[in-house]
């Protein structure tokens, strides 16, 4: 069999699926004996969790063809988020990385990382709450240990994946653990490093932020000794005007005392504010020197001017923070701190001409606080100012560009790697006319050579403003609907038409008040379910 057939075997096989689906969708149960439900929703979820098995193998198809730098991404993981639009790309990837089956230098498939566990989710056995438990475990085994030693315990943890749930697996997990080193004293630096990480994960409803890690022995000895100052009761509260600030060595003794005695804070909110405290020490004592990426290394805001003086809503910093107005108010009293107010998308163009290729810190400032500008121009792209470099747009430098500021657009660095003449990069350049003028748009280079499509912007930094778009002309497209005209009376319509009695105007005034405000709700949940 030739590989075009065995390609049009797989498509088919793929179609076959789909129909088959349609015809199981389709299948009324209500007559069936309960068994058989049963029987049916256990095959439903070893059919799910095989087909997330062999889903690793789709993607590896795809990494080892180089399918990511043919539409335009940097790497499989790319697709998988954009292309593809998996909510759980980041852990598909981890499982992957343990379950799936490499390609060597020499182009040959080595075994999985957990051969193991990869033969039970083969087997639909396992589902992908089993194989987070499973690596979690796998992972905690020191280096050390001998090599026959560490294949039996992922032997051992992937038979626990048929019959455990998630939690028996992690208690089953911890007990093994605690036979292969009983002591705690197989790890070794080279285990603390592997395991050391801090994360903190995006904004909640709230703008909250949770933070998860693991610190190294070292680490927590300095955090340790932070917070045994800073996050001493009394001190850095920010419910007390009295309390002593900062790491303030110089505190009254009594006075500390009497602000301990006011301070009603768990251990948490206590610890919460040294580090907020600790992080404003560094700021202000500039510590981190006087720029990064062109910017500042202060906090940057920019905010509506509506927002602004109503004290309501939020401003967003050059790293892609949310800030509460209230906050930045507060710290827009303070040093070491750069507000940008716009109006109306009115930023004044700075110009540099050809005499310098680098964009100046005013420059990079304005295009944060232009719209759109929160972050890299790249379409989907979600990474913040002020990791971004400055793009020459409209052309490139060595091709006799400038740096003006209405021909440059933020890019992040692989994104701004990414543009170029070859097939599956990307052509950028400003938008001239219609609601995006003045910002970068980006056109996906053709594998087939053909000229770029129509340029797409990033809409990921402005979605309050796409809302309030959306909001005021019910629709997100480029340009507001205009309604269609009424056709011109006839002269005869003209004649009989009499004047509208105003009872009778007033009661149709409140229909279409109604109208535009059920529009508004409608308009609100449309683009709330788009989101979702």
């Amino acid at each position: 069999m030739s590989d075009i057939d065995q390609v049009t075997e797989v498509e088919s096989l793929y179609a076959q699926l789909h129909d088959l689906l349609d015809r199981i969708d389709a299948v009324d149960v209500t007559p069936a004996l309960d068994s058989s439900v049963l029987a049916a929703a256990e095959q439903h979820e070893r059919a799910y969790r095989r087909m997330y098995g062999i889903g690793h193998r789709r993607m590896m198809d795809c990494n080892d063809r180089g399918v990511a730098g043919q539409l335009g991404y940097r790497h499989i993981g790319e697709v998988m988020e954009h292309h593809l639009r998996m909510p759980d790309h980041r852990r598909r990837l981890k499982h992957m990385r343990a379950l799936a089956q490499f390609r060597s230098l020499q182009g040959e498939l080595t075994p999985p990382r957990y051969p193991t566990l990869a033969a039970v989710v083969a087997d639909g056995a396992a589902a992908p709450a089993h194989v987070d438990a499973v690596v979690k475990v796998l992972k905690k085994i020191p280096m050390s240990v001998p090599l026959d030693v560490a294949e039996k315990a992922e032997a051992m943890m992937a038979e626990f994946a048929r019959t455990l749930t998630p939690k028996q697996i992690l208690k089953a997990g911890a007990e093994l653990l605690g036979r292969i080193d009983p002591d705690g004293t197989l790890a070794d630096e080279r285990d603390r490093a592997r395991r050391r990480s801090v994360l903190v994960a995006d904004q909640d409803d709230q703008s909250m932020s949770e933070i998860e890690g693991a610190l190294t022995p070292k680490a927590r000895a300095m955090l340790d000794v932070i917070l045994a100052k800073m996050a001493a009761p009394g001190m850095n509260n920010p419910d007390d005007d009295q309390s002593p600030r900062g790491a303030n060595t110089d505190a009254d003794i009594a006075a500390l005392k009497e602000a301990a005695g006011r301070d009603h804070r768990s251990t948490g909110q206590r610890n919460h504010d040294a580090l907020e405290a600790l992080f404003k020490l560094v700021l202000d004592g500039g510590v981190l020197g006087k720029s990064h990426r062109g910017l500042p290394p202060h906090i940057i805001v920019k905010v509506n001017e509506a927002d602004l003086r109503d004290r309501a809503g939020f401003g967003h910093t050059a790293t892609g923070t949310q800030l509460p107005m209230s906050d930045i108010i507060e710290m827009a009293a303070e040093a070491q701190f750069h507000l940008a107010v716009f109006k109306d998308h009115t930023a004044e163009p700075l110009y540099l001409g050809t005499a310098k290729r680098l964009a100046s810190r005013a420059q990079r400032l304005m295009l944060f606080a232009q719209d759109g500008g929160g972050g890299c121009s790249k379409p989907g792209c979600p990474r913040p100012s002020a990791i971004v470099e400055i793009h020459h747009a409209d052309k490139d430098w060595a091709d006799g560009g400038t740096t003006d500021i209405d021909m440059n657009a933020p890019a992040c660095p692989p994104h701004n790697r990414m543009v170029g003449p070859k097939p599956g990069q990307w052509t950028t350049r400003i938008i001239r006319e219609g609601r995006d003028a003045g910002r970068a748009g980006w056109s996906l280079n053709p594998l087939d050579g053909s000229p770029p499509g129509p340029p797409q912007v990033n809409r990921v930094h402005e979605v309050g403003e796409l809302f309030e778009h959306y909001l005021r002309n019910g629709t997100i497209s480029e340009e507001p609907q205009a309604a269609e005209p009424e056709p011109p009376p006839s002269a005869a319509a003209a004649v009989r038409r009499k004047p509208i009695p105003p009872a009778r105007a007033a009661a149709s005034a409140r229909r279409r008040k109604r109208k535009r405000r059920r529009t508004s709700h409608q308009a609100r949940r449309r683009l709330l379910a788009r989101a979702r």
